[in-house]
């Protein structure tokens, strides 16, 4: 699998980032400063290239979550830059874009408004952005057809499977062409063959649209499979505990998760994790 658009990604750079939550009495209000806060990420360095597939690996409330959402623009570090750069031409020359690069978010729950069809749900992100009502249902049923449901735009989220309206989700995100693709768990509450399905539809339109990709899961075998590069983190305040490239090849299969390399790199993550505490 070879990716056709490795230029529509985008670099990401985390530097020195800290965030601390504050501790709240029963009324709320904050208690103490921020040295008595709960340190959820202190000191954290990150790069990632454009186009990257990059898993985030770590137990649980170690951070992860909250690194996604920095990166997203939806918290705000304490200390330290996020920052999501674009290049600037043929030439590459990155730099912080004034306007933030089109950046999709997806969670562990699909959020699908239940009064609205499938295909409604999957142009919502357009309609929010003002686009006109045929060119949004085309960009819709486009999303639709790659993510395996073109037949299914009539339908509402009752009617679908735990799967398909993660699909659904997916498909929403994938609406906006982003360049830079987030998610947060989100196959996490599916069985194992309907995440299977979904883990090589994720990576299909990775290898097809080029953006970069931080996957959060807690699944050792997801991110061994989905990505290119692993990154591992402690428990709570996260540090790097590794960060591994993956020795596997690009085209994946559900056969290459039965050969000794993956087995090999499968390890390699499960002992990064045990050595930082997990």
């Amino acid at each position: 699998m070879k990716k056709a658009m490795a230029s529509g990604g985008v670099r990401v750079r985390l530097t020195g980032i800290r965030r601390v939550f504050p501790v709240l009495d029963d009324a709320g209000r904050a208690l103490g400063g921020s040295a008595s806060g709960l340190v959820a990420l202190d000191g954290l360095d990150l790069d990632i290239a454009p186009g990257a597939f990059v898993a985030l690996l770590g137990p649980s409330g170690c951070g992860k979550s909250t690194l996604l959402r920095l990166v997203a623009g939806l918290d705000r570090a304490d200390a330290g830059a996020a920052v999501v750069e674009t290049e600037e031409g043929p030439g590459g020359a990155g730099g912080a874009s004034g306007a933030r690069a089109p950046i999709a978010y997806v969670f562990q729950d699909a959020h699908l408004l239940p009064w609205r069809s499938v295909l409604e749900n999957t142009a919502l992100p357009l309609e929010l952005a003002g686009a006109p009502l045929e060119e949004r249902r085309a960009a819709a049923r486009a999303a639709l057809l790659q993510v395996g449901l073109a037949d299914a735009g009539a339908r509402y989220p009752a009617e679908l499977s735990g799967g398909m309206r993660m699909r659904v989700s997916l498909a929403r995100a994938m609406v906006t062409r982003p360049r830079l693709l987030l998610l947060d768990e989100p196959f996490a509450a599916l069985d194992e063959l309907t995440r299977s399905r979904l883990d090589d539809q994720l990576r299909a339109l990775w290898a097809e649209l080029g953006m970069t990709v931080l996957f959060v899961t807690h699944s050792i075998t997801e991110a061994a499979y989905l990505a290119e590069r692993a990154v591992v983190l402690s428990p709570r305040p996260a540090r790097i505990v590794a960060d591994h490239t993956l020795a596997l090849p690009a085209e994946r299969t559900a056969a290459l998760r039965t050969e000794p390399a993956f087995a090999r790199e499968v390890r390699a993550l499960q002992e990064a994790l045990e050595r930082g505490g997990a």
